[in-house]
């Protein structure tokens, strides 16, 4: 019997399977692409990895998450632990200055943002939605329904969701003629707390605003707290809209009107910008921009008519 038989005979006698993880060492191929998003504990971004995964599983791939904690070091950290574990990333990226940018071509690695942007934008493959349409949407509403005396609150402005949607939203009161009193727009952080204590500083202003649009999901869980805590009736008192819809937004008393996006859709075509690349079949990249929409809720009504003034001056609390 031939030496190659006899191999042959041996592996059958033995049922050995060769092992994906040693071919992917031969190949150079790990059938894997990493996800790396700033919060993970963003329902935002839960939905999309569900896109993501829907067509990673039906081409064979694996996914892995990373979360960056918005750290732009310890992301720079991940991609370079990734590099010959994972065939590509969909990024989300922490950091969006020039340099992360060249870091991240340094890398070599195929790459689809998500969300946000890095350096040069023609550089990357990316997907994002029209965050700036959106908040105009929003403020376009509000003003509709007579408010004037708005509050803004918005995620930082060094990242894309942040800078656009707050320059979206003010660029549409200037439109109309709207000037926001001092104290009316904040800058706060994506996350819950923050704007918990955002909204508590906006309640305190000697006249709050009637109206209050937050530019993300969890911010938004933040405002109704403080609102519930500090007894502030929705819509009576205060109208809110967020930017981003929840799963539960429909079952919130009142039901919560925002701009939604397809999260869904976000993550499967990055996916699929991804796959290109891997096949090698993506001549320049390409940088998709998908729509919002507005959905009407609850939780906004008309303006009502301010209190009179008091002797002093000030204006008595709205009922």
């Amino acid at each position: 019997m031939r030496a190659a038989e006899r191999v042959r005979q041996a592996i059958e006698d033995l049922g050995f399977r060769p092992q994906p993880a040693a071919q992917s060492l031969k190949s150079r191929v790990t059938r894997s692409v990493a996800v790396v998003v700033p919060d993970i504990t963003n329902p935002y971004f839960a939905s999309v990895v569900k896109g993501v995964d829907s067509i990673a599983r039906k081409e064979g791939y694996n996914i892995f998450l990373y979360n960056s904690e918005e750290d732009g070091a310890r992301e720079s950290g991940i991609i370079a632990d990734l590099y010959g574990r994972v065939d590509g990333v969909i990024l989300t990226p922490a950091d969006e200055s020039p340099a992360a940018g060249a870091r991240l071509e340094a890398a070599r690695m195929p790459t689809v943002l998500l969300d946000r942007e890095c350096g040069e934008p023609e550089r990357f493959n990316a997907v994002l939605v029209d965050n700036e349409g959106g908040a105009a949407q929003a403020a376009r509403y509000l003003l509709d329904l007579g408010h004037t005396d708005i509050g803004v609150i918005c995620g930082p402005l060094n990242t894309t969701p942040g800078r656009t949607r707050h320059d979206g939203f003010l660029a549409v009161l200037e439109q109309r003629g709207v000037e926001l009193a001092p104290g009316r727009v904040q800058i706060s952080d994506f996350r819950e707390e923050g704007g918990y204590q955002t909204a508590l500083r906006m309640l305190a202003l000697e006249t709050p605003p009637t109206a209050i649009f937050v530019a993300n999901n969890l911010m938004c869980a933040g405002v109704l707290r403080a609102l519930h805590d500090m007894r502030v009736g929705v819509p009576g008192e205060l109208s809110v809209i967020g930017f981003d819809d929840l799963h539960l937004a429909e079952l919130l008393d009142p039901p919560l009107t925002v701009i939604g996006r397809p999260t869904d859709e976000q993550g499967a075509l990055a996916m699929r910008l991804l796959l290109n690349l891997l096949a090698g079949e993506a001549a320049r990249p390409r940088r998709i921009v998908l729509d919002t929409r507005l959905v009407i809720r609850e939780s906004c009504a008309p303006a009502a008519p301010r209190a009179p003034a008091n002797p002093n001056g000030t204006r008595r609390p709205r009922a």
